[in-house]
């Protein structure tokens, strides 16, 4: 099981974060991914910079590939994600990934478009993958119906066409995804839900590599990591529809009020205990997952990375 490093957008400054991601290949980070956001989960996070910009820089001054997690159809026209998705795969072959899901409100609202039904924004991302396939493929591509694409076509062309992979959280998803995917990415849950969530997709003919992010709490004290914890992530524990439908920062973290520590450590593995990161790990590999993507949610990576790189990561070194 390879381990990667999770850039996140929405709460590092991109700036500081391109210093980081360069920071966790020198500390033995085999890979990389991030957020892409137009709006963070929190006031406390405050940031949110373009994630294309930064992929461009990112793999531009490392050797780690990388993915993002990006939603077409709304805000993201398909056709001008085909370009940029097919931009990078030129620039850097086979070093590029996307994942593409129906997004959330908190990043979509913006255009002023109604926010749609989830059957709705599901049917419409099928409909964005099938377009920026194509379009990926060198067709010009003419197409009617929850998007609308008039003659479009990439000129610049990729080779290898960077994979396009399927985010899910739960099981129905994942089975649905695998129509199309060329790998999984999915986000921490407990145990069982992850080994039902990758049997659901396996089972419905997935193929390609199963990578999980995991949210986690580390620091030199039990009390120190509960504290980064609450204090960055409270307002990232909702599940679906909260999470996918809710609209303004200012609402995530009047909610988040109302989230105590033993709340945030169901979603994030809290623990000063190293030893207890390496067996955490070691469930996913059991699990059957290929890559796993460590997120630290506190805003600052420098001592996480060090010390994952010196401590953690050598036990899983092919």
């Amino acid at each position: 099981m390879r381990i990667g490093f999770h850039a996140s957008h929405e709460q590092i400054s991109p700036r500081q974060l391109l210093a980081d991601v360069q920071h966790a290949e020198r500390a033995g980070f085999a890979m990389a991914m991030c957020s892409d956001h137009l709006a963070p989960w929190s006031t406390r996070q405050g940031h949110s910079g373009y994630a294309w910009a930064w992929l461009g820089a990112a793999l531009a001054t490392t050797g780690l590939s990388f993915g993002t997690v990006s939603a077409p159809g709304q805000r993201y026209h398909p056709a001008v994600h085909a370009q940029r998705i097919a931009t990078l795969g030129q620039m850097f072959p086979g070093r590029f990934w996307v994942a593409l899901g129906s997004g959330e409100n908190a990043n979509e609202h913006v255009t002023g478009q109604p926010w749609p039904a989830k059957e709705v924004r599901t049917r419409r991302l099928e409909e964005s993958v099938d377009v920026i396939r194509r379009l990926l493929a060198g067709e010009e591509v003419t197409h009617d119906g929850l998007v609308t694409v008039d003659r479009a076509r990439v000129w610049e062309r990729a080779d290898p066409a960077p994979l396009l992979v399927g985010p899910a959280v739960s099981v129905a998803s994942a089975a649905r995804v695998a129509r199309w995917a060329d790998g999984l990415v999915t986000v921490s849950q407990p145990v069982d839900t992850l080994r039902r969530v990758l049997t659901a997709y396996r089972d419905a003919g997935g193929a390609g590599t199963a990578a999980l992010q995991v949210h986690l709490s580390w620091a030199p004290t039990q009390e120190e990591a509960q504290r980064v914890a609450h204090e960055q992530w409270r307002t990232n524990v909702f599940g679906e529809p909260v999470n996918w439908d809710t609209a303004t920062v200012d609402a995530f973290d009047v909610m988040g009020e109302q989230v105590g520590p033993e709340a945030v450590a169901r979603s994030v593995r809290v623990s000063a205990d190293l030893g207890q990161h390496r067996a955490w790990l070691q469930e996913y590999a059991e699990l059957g997952f290929d890559d796993v993507y460590l997120h630290f949610v506190g805003q600052e990576q420098e001592r996480f990375l060090d010390t994952f790189g010196e401590h953690v990561l050598p036990d899983f070194q092919p």
